[in-house]
């Protein structure tokens, strides 16, 4: 159950979803990433090497070993599948 009586299975998929899940539901939805946008997903540091690169001297599971090609291509593959994704949700 999402919500008072609401059974996940009854939400659709894709943009149909908006007009079933309660208004609660979205505005928590839109807080969350509101929150994470302002707090969370922030360059700190200002050692960013790319857009969106939120490691700030802390995580880096590997990346600097990587030479400026191989970052190239797996900063490519991410972002073909995040737009994979984005269609993928409006399916």
């Amino acid at each position: 159950e999402i919500s008072f009586g609401l059974p996940f299975a009854d939400v659709p998929a894709g943009l149909k979803a908006l007009e079933v899940v309660p208004a609660a539901g979205l505005a928590q939805i839109v807080a969350f990433v509101g929150f994470l946008e302002l707090f969370v997903m922030k360059d700190v540091t200002g050692e960013g090497e790319f857009p969106g690169d939120f490691r700030n001297g802390y995580i880096d599971f590997g990346w600097d070993n990587f030479d400026d090609e191989t970052k190239e291509q797996k900063r490519n593959i991410e972002l073909n599948q995040g737009r994979a994704a984005q269609m993928g949700i409006l399916a």
